[in-house]
């Protein structure tokens, strides 16, 4: 007999289980090198840049200094590295003057010297170095655009890498001919190093050419000094085999799978069975939220994938196509349209959040429904679909009381999604 438990209390307990598996002092420690013979120098940017920046103070037997940039408001105390404070997901003045010190950091270092690069996700736009002939205002629009267009993460650090000075591998180059250690919480479908956060320092395999195709798919008005900077194509990334980037290493060290598998964990030992869809889950919102509803009502009508109950887990970055007013994030988007999708389906229960904290621009990590949340909605004069429609679940959900609000959580393994079915 499966013991009874309270299903939005056991939902939100999977989601800050899946957060604390990717906690930068926990999983950061192990992978510190020893000393080198000269400098240690902590460079990085994203939003667990702060909690990782503490964990390397925590934990490093000799001198170090430096300095990280993260997200406005998630500055911890330090004393040894600095701490930047910048925008995200548009980056600002800030994301300029700290990527111009980070740059100016890794500077005339020796090959005895250590380079230690603490990477998470959000450092795209934290960490923001225009191309030379591009202003901040030219980035902006770019990433403006790219936010609305339904882009994947990896097309827009495609488009990202070609617009920079630091970006996708310059950091490491610049760096040369130190050592230079990346240590990276994978905040990307696949993980791949050369996507988080752009690649500072990771050989970019991507071309203006790529650039210019995913500006063409997605019909992107460039200003003109961009559409003049991918015209001439000049300053090309680094490439693999660049022997700038001979003494780099990387190491993932909190991937999305990390934390499913915590999740998982949690969910057998409450005596459920646990199905995890995937840590790279990709799409609109609206439509993955379709395949997870067919998937769960698979479940309780069939035991098919599993016998209820149990828990559908996923992880992954999905799309929103912005053609609404309203507001919200692609967790309370994927939730709405779930919610619609299951419509009230009994003993199904659900959460998605960003592992951040943060869901987009707003101040919840995600969203949480039931099996009363649309009779719940029309009964308070709320139409599920036309707010869907607007891109207006952050209204939805605020107006239920239903939001999911932690704050940030320090750091960053994209997206995770929990389905209870009775």
């Amino acid at each position: 007999m499966k013991g009874a438990l309270d299903p939005r209390a056991f939902l939100e307990g999977l989601f800050h289980t899946a957060c604390a598996a990717a906690d930068p002092m926990q999983v950061l420690p192990r992978h510190l090198p020893a000393p080198p013979k000269g400098r240690t120098i902590v460079v990085g940017a994203g939003k667990a840049a702060s909690r990782m920046a503490l964990a390397v103070e925590a934990h490093w037997p000799g001198p170090l200094g430096g300095l990280v940039v993260t997200r406005h408001g998630q500055r911890l105390p330090l004393d040894r590295i600095e701490i930047v404070e910048s925008a995200h997901p548009v980056p600002d003045q800030h994301a300029v003057e700290g990527a111009e010190r980070v740059l100016a950091a890794v500077q005339g270092l020796t090959p005895d010297d250590l380079v230690l690069c603490l990477i998470s996700g959000g450092g795209s736009a934290l960490m923001t170095l225009p191309a030379d002939g591009l202003s901040l205002d030219d980035k902006q629009a770019v990433t403006r655009a790219l936010l609305k267009s339904g882009a994947t993460i990896g097309e827009m650090n495609t488009v990202r890498k070609h617009l920079s000075r630091i970006k996708g591998g310059r950091l490491a180059a610049a760096a040369a001919p130190a050592q230079v250690l990346t240590l990276a919480i994978s905040d990307v479908p696949g993980d791949d190093p050369a996507i988080i956060a752009s690649g500072p320092t990771v050989a970019d395999p991507t071309t203006f050419l790529h650039a210019r195709h995913v500006i063409e798919r997605y019909g992107i008005a460039l200003p003109p000094a961009v559409a003049r900077h991918f015209e001439r194509a000049e300053d090309e990334s680094p490439k693999p085999g660049d022997p700038r980037l001979a003494s780099n290493r990387f190491t993932m060290i909190a991937t999305p799978q990390m934390a499913l598998e915590a999740a998982a964990a949690a969910v057998k030992k409450a005596q459920r069975n646990a199905v995890i869809l995937g840590d790279a889950l990709e799409g609109e919102a609206r439509e993955v939220a379709k395949v997870h509803a067919a998937i769960a009502k698979s479940i309780a009508h069939h035991g098919h994938p599993a016998q209820p109950p149990a828990v559908l887990l996923s992880g992954g970055e999905t799309t929103v196509t912005v053609r609404g007013q309203g507001r919200g994030g692609r967790n309370a988007e994927f939730m709405l349209a779930l919610a619609i999708a299951l419509e009230d389906h009994p003993g199904i229960f659900a959460i998605a959040g960003d592992t951040d904290g943060i869901d987009g621009t707003e101040d919840n990590a995600g969203a949480i429904i039931d099996p009363t949340t649309l009779s719940r909605a029309r009964a308070i004069g709320l139409d599920p679909q036309a707010m869907l429609d607007n891109n207006d679940a952050y209204g939805f959900f605020k107006a239920l009381g239903d939001l999911v609000v932690t704050g940030p959580t320090y750091t960053n393994v994209n997206d995770f999604r929990a389905i209870l079915i009775h």
